[in-house]
């Protein structure tokens, strides 16, 4: 079973919020789920977000995978670790690698 942790949407047409929750990927966007991590409310300014922590780290330690727009939410809340910029090579070192 390939486990997703993804968005589902709900709200009004035009007024979207979405629920974090963790589903199997083969069930629909707003179908079928296994368990609700958070929220998230887009449409207020400061957008508002909410996620079990606790639970979002079980899940993502037993292999469940977040889609991007849930990785970058997790991510927004320190849940899942951001990746470290890659240091950039000097020129004169670029210019030697592409020599060879």
């Amino acid at each position: 079973m390939a486990v997703k942790i993804r968005l589902k949407r709900m709200g009004a047409m035009k007024r979207p919020f979405y629920r974090i929750v963790v589903a199997d990927s083969r069930f629909p966007r707003d179908g079928r789920f296994i368990e609700t991590l958070g929220h998230y409310n887009p449409c207020i300014e400061p957008s508002e977000l909410k996620i079990d922590g606790d639970r979002a780290k079980y899940w993502l330690g037993h292999g469940a995978q977040p889609t991007d727009t849930a990785s970058a939410l997790l991510k927004r809340e320190g849940i899942i670790e951001r990746s470290a910029p890659r240091p950039a090579r000097p020129a004169s070192a670029a210019k030697a690698a592409e020599a060879k």
